[in-house]
């Protein structure tokens, strides 16, 4: 392993929608929902993204936790079943390419800052060199040093500070109002990240494959409109 940055900073900058990764260019959803009159106020957003968090955001913060548990190992069978479980878990084809682009740009932003062997070995195991995003995330966490709560708990984050970052770009809704959601939001992070951790030490068979639905239709929808703002 090479030198570590303190671990706080490391999900500091894990969580951080300016990491070079591609993250500012999906919108978890909420841009075809946007355009299906789901969502265009601060209310709605709430709403969506307390479902969100529950389904997709514990399926990632799992995925990011079991691959932070599992990076020390050498052999390439642990990366292709969690691969293989993440793929289960995304039923959707738009959903399933849009986590392996954002797994890509992370993982080469992780080699970057935190080149480790693991890192290599992840890039190999995956189809096309594009690991998953969680799984991705989970590898470069403990890359830098992190533990499997703290990268399960920058999944949940994450799972709903893409979508409200991308509300006050497509609805116009006030900054302020979107932050003060995702504020109320923050014990419900943590508490989805400390269940998602504590299912992470069992087998990967056994990770939370908690589904939504109108999210997957969503996303196909998304994928053939000719104008849209974000990738998914």
């Amino acid at each position: 392993m090479p030198p570590q940055a303190p671990t706080t900073a490391a999900l500091l900058m894990l969580a951080d929608s300016r990491l070079p990764a591609g993250g500012h260019a999906h919108s978890g959803g909420l841009e075809p929902a946007v355009a299906a009159r789901r969502v265009s106020t601060v209310e709605d957003l709430e709403v969506f993204l307390r479902g969100r968090l529950r389904t997709a955001g514990l399926v990632a913060a799992a995925l990011a936790a079991a691959a932070c548990f599992g990076a020390s190992r050498v052999d390439t069978e642990f990366w292709t079943a969690l691969d293989a479980e993440a793929d289960a878990r995304t039923p959707s084809p738009a959903l399933r390419l849009a986590s392996r682009r954002q797994g890509r740009g992370l993982l080469r932003a992780g080699r970057a800052a935190w080149p480790d062997p693991v890192l290599g070995r992840l890039a190999a195991t995956a189809p096309a060199r594009e690991p998953h995003h969680p799984v991705a995330l989970g590898a470069v966490g403990a890359s830098a040093g992190c533990d499997p709560l703290g990268v399960a708990g920058v999944a949940a984050y994450l799972s709903v500070s893409g979508p409200a970052g991308a509300a006050v770009r497509l609805c116009g809704l006030d900054p302020l109002a979107v932050h003060a959601v995702l504020a109320g939001l923050a014990s419900e992070v943590d508490r989805v990240g400390a269940e998602a951790t504590a299912a992470a030490r069992g087998p990967v068979r056994d990770l939370p494959s908690a589904t939504a639905p109108v999210l997957d239709v969503l996303a196909e929808t998304h994928a053939r409109t000719e104008v849209r703002l974000f990738a998914s």
